[in-house]
């Protein structure tokens, strides 16, 4: 029997080390699936909300819900093995919510790059107005409605109330570069999605200090407000100061730049949150605003790391956050629910626009549109999930403190559905949205660029040229064209010219590397596919010769239209000819006939849509369609085209 125990011994602890490790490797497939699961359904649902052109916060919601209450129900009714798909909580433990606080800090410091001081010189009494006084009346609105719609008791009203005061610019921004608007509601949103949010934690905390404290001291409230503010500012400050001495003395390598950046942002919050609790927000944010604003050091890559760092991060973070909201936090949306979304839309915005641009500038339809666009963000997700905690640890608030999640919330959908789904029509209605940005910022105002400028200005597409030769300037100018005399790579153009209706570039001039250079710097704003340069002119027998790939525009045109090639068949006599492709008179018709006389250029479809043909994806035009071609002079007369149609434009001198 002994014999037969023992003998049976090393299979049983065999086994249960069998079992141990099975289930470790389980739980870590599990854990690693979930983590995957978040990265992949923050980035897919950002890049499925850009080809719906709908906000992406939705989507990403949306999926939240669905691994989270959704596969909860599914569990519930039998239909999966699984209870919930993603639990935040349970994957993240006590980390969950520090990650986010840090997560919100990144974003918010990213947010602060892209503040430019000289917008506050037209607007920036509007914009304090906003942050301080609008804050205080949404924020009394806010809290009126919670009490006396939702009926939740007034500590926690008043909580919910400072919480959704911020909007955020992680919603602002994707509405506003969908609208573009024209004039200064532009700025002026920008400015207070990004401003509101420390602002608006800030309010949270002295609220919650109250809260807890039972009752109001305006002297320590005051205390908390400027202890925070001069705390956050100077620690911020601090942080760009080292960030811009370690970048100017060349103290950090390049592969590094972005790094020791990042570990910066990560320290500035870290100890503006010891030194003073929920400064941190103020802290990142200055620092964002300080380096974007000084001229010692370049800080576009550092702006360029943060914008991707930041989609990620976005992207995760309402994942994750919106997994966390349970069937029964769910159910508790009713008429009541609507009700005070409605009273944040229709009353506390109208009446926080209404008393901050008091004796402003700002037009009555620019006021308007300001009043019709507040969507609340990622901060009030995370600050609303922290505060809630925090009611729960500290037994205040009773089972109200537990709505304040789904609430906020609620108030995230509706408000980003109704702001995302109107803002670009009520910016056209109002008159301050120009209809798309189709138009192009051309390289040069020499003959060949004026050419294509006419024809494209012959058809009600925005045309702008930059050109720093004041002869061909004036040219244009008496041509009718829009030119301005300036360089295509000085700050001047991107910052101080209007460039609402136009999305992309086209690069015409003799300089191969000036054009590469405008296709690079405009590559970041309009996209590495809306940029386009000619052909190189030099004959190049090796790789030596050539501007890489990655530092240019697309071709224009195809592989052989260069500057030369171009200026060349003008100077012979070659025309602009528009030609309409029908049914019986095809586009291989169109080529037979021309053959290699005619340059096709520009695709025009009915709805005013502009094509652009080049080298590595040109279009196919189809019947409805038209051609915009440079048709040289021989081949003009040699074809009778059919059913012509000559662009109306003078050829240039």
């Amino acid at each position: 029997m002994l014999r037969t125990i023992w003998r049976r011994r090393p299979r049983i602890v065999s086994g249960k080390l069998l079992a141990r490790k099975e289930c470790a490797d389980t739980l870590n497939a599990d854990i690693s699936l979930q983590l995957a699961g978040i990265v992949v359904l923050g980035i897919f649902a950002q890049w499925l909300a850009w080809r719906l052109r709908v906000p992406g916060i939705l989507l990403l919601l949306l999926c939240g819900f669905a691994v989270g209450a959704g596969s909860e129900w599914f569990g519930q009714h039998g239909w999966t093995s699984h209870h919930r798909l993603l639990d935040p909580d349970h994957l993240f433990g006590d980390l969950l919510l520090p990650g986010v606080s840090l997560t919100v800090a990144i974003i918010l410091f990213e947010g602060g790059l892209t503040l430019n001081i000289a917008e506050l010189s037209q607007n920036g009494g509007v914009i304090w107005r906003l942050v301080s006084i609008g804050a205080l009346v949404s924020w009394i609105v806010c809290l009126l409605a919670a009490r006396f719609i939702l009926g939740l008791d007034w500590p926690v009203a008043v909580l919910l109330g400072a919480i959704l005061v911020v909007t955020g610019p992680t919603v602002i921004g994707p509405l506003l570069r969908d609208v573009r608007p024209t004039g200064q509601v532009g700025p002026i949103l920008k400015w207070e999605g990004i401003v509101i949010d420390p602002v608006g934690a800030m309010l949270a905390v002295v609220v919650f200090e109250v809260t807890l404290a039972g009752q109001l001291h305006l002297a320590g409230v005051a205390m908390i407000v400027l202890r925070t503010v001069l705390v956050g500012s100077a620690l911020g400050l601090a942080g760009a100061a080292i960030a811009i001495v370690l970048l100017r003395r060349m103290w950090v390598p390049d592969i590094l730049h972005n790094p020791i950046t990042l570990m910066l942002v990560v320290a500035a919050f870290a100890a503006a949150n010891v030194v003073q609790h929920e400064s941190g927000l103020f802290a990142v944010t200055v620092m964002g605003v300080a380096l974007a604003n000084q001229r010692t050091v370049h800080v576009r890559h550092i702006m360029e790391f943060k914008e991707s760092l930041t989609v990620l991060l976005i992207g995760a973070l309402f994942v994750v956050l919106g997994a966390r909201l349970r069937l029964d936090q769910l159910a508790e949306f009713d008429w009541r629910t609507a009700a005070f979304i409605g009273a944040l839309i229709l009353v506390a915005r109208p009446l926080c626009v209404a008393a901050c641009t008091i004796r402003s500038p700002l037009t009555f339809r620019e006021r308007l549109f300001l009043a019709a666009l507040a969507p609340r963000g990622i901060v009030a997700a995370a600050v609303s999930s922290v505060f809630a905690l925090r009611l729960k640890l500290e037994n205040v608030g009773g089972d109200d403190a537990s709505r304040i999640v789904p609430v906020t919330f609620a108030v995230i959908v509706g408000t980003v559905s109704v702001y995302g789904l109107t803002a670009a029509f009520t910016a056209r209605r109002l008159g301050l949205s120009r209809p798309g940005a189709r138009g192009f910022l051309i390289v040069g105002a020499n003959r060949v660029a004026r050419t294509i400028a006419a024809a494209l200005q012959a058809e009600k597409v925005a045309v702008l040229m930059v050109d720093t030769n004041r002869q061909h300037v004036t040219e244009a100018r008496l041509a009718g064209l829009q030119v301005v005399y300036a360089s295509i790579l000085s700050q001047y153009v991107i910052e101080r010219v209007e460039l609402s209706s136009i999305g992309r570039l086209m690069g015409l001039t003799p300089n191969e590397e000036l054009d590469s250079l405008a296709a690079v710097q405009f590559g970041r704003l309009f996209g590495r596919s809306n940029v386009y340069q000619l052909a190189s002119d030099r004959p190049t027998t090796g790789r030596r010769e050539k501007v890489t790939t990655e530092l240019r525009g697309r071709l224009l045109f195809g592989s052989d239209s260069t500057f030369s090639r171009l200026e060349d068949q003008l100077a012979d006599g070659a025309i602009i000819k528009k030609t309409t492709i029908t049914p019986e008179f095809t586009y291989a018709a169109f080529r037979a006939k021309y053959g290699d006389g005619a340059i096709p250029m520009l695709l025009l479809d009915d709805a005013g849509g502009v094509e652009v043909f080049t080298a590595d994806h040109p279009p196919l035009p189809k019947p409805g369609q038209a051609i915009i071609s440079l048709v040289t002079a021989a081949a003009a007369a040699n074809a009778k085209e059919h059913s012509p149609t000559p662009v109306a434009i003078a050829k240039p001198a």
